[in-house]
């Protein structure tokens, strides 16, 4: 039996069944983390960011797009009170999208500020469902959120949906396109690609 309403799930096969994987809650502190170190060696003393603002440009539009499809609607459900800050959330991703699209070494302080300020307020969101939802539930989600952050943009499109159901059809359209101008270009878009990536 769930313990909150969350967003419809894949049905499990049998009462008691735990599935395998990674809480969301887990997966999101830890890209936070991941996107505080990058930004970090991005604006030390001897970055050399051109690969790099590439790569935060790709991994901040997945990490967006996946939690306004999965993280933000659970919240939603679980959590009525905060959905005033939900909104508000969706509304800085939607001015943080639009500063990556004209990312560079001027425009990356404010980026900076915002993936803080991201990082804080999402933070607080993902204490309060982890203190309301099972781990199951958890899990769940997470999986969810993994498969959505594969097939999701790799650059920023401010413009597209935000919220369920139509970010969930766009969203892997757009970056389906994406991911053909990557290859075309040879662009990076994972920490991995990086010489030193960040450990968060």
């Amino acid at each position: 039996m769930s313990a909150v309403s969350l967003p419809p799930l894949p049905p499990t096969p049998e009462e008691g069944y735990r599935p395998g994987g990674r809480s969301i809650a887990d997966i999101v502190d830890r890209e936070h983390q991941q996107l505080l170190a990058l930004l970090t060696q991005l604006t030390g003393p001897d970055a050399a960011p051109q690969d790099g603002l590439a790569v935060l440009t790709a991994a901040l539009s997945r990490h967006l797009s996946a939690e306004e499809q999965y993280l933000l609607p659970a919240v939603r459900a679980a959590l009525p009170d905060a959905a005033g800050r939900v909104d508000a959330e969706i509304n800085a991703d939607a001015a943080l999208l639009s500063t990556l699209k004209a990312l560079d070494d001027e425009t990356l302080t404010e980026v900076v500020a915002r993936v803080r300020r991201h990082v804080d307020g999402v933070g607080g969101l993902v204490a309060e469902l982890r203190a309301v939802a099972t781990e199951e539930e958890l899990i769940r989600l997470g999986n969810r959120l993994e498969i959505a952050e594969e097939a999701a943009p790799t650059r920023p499109h401010p413009g597209t949906p935000a919220t369920p159901p139509w970010n969930r059809i766009v969203e892997p359209a757009v970056g389906v396109v994406d991911k053909v101008r990557d290859a075309v270009t040879r662009r990076p878009t994972y920490l991995a690609d990086l010489p030193e990536p960040p450990r968060g």
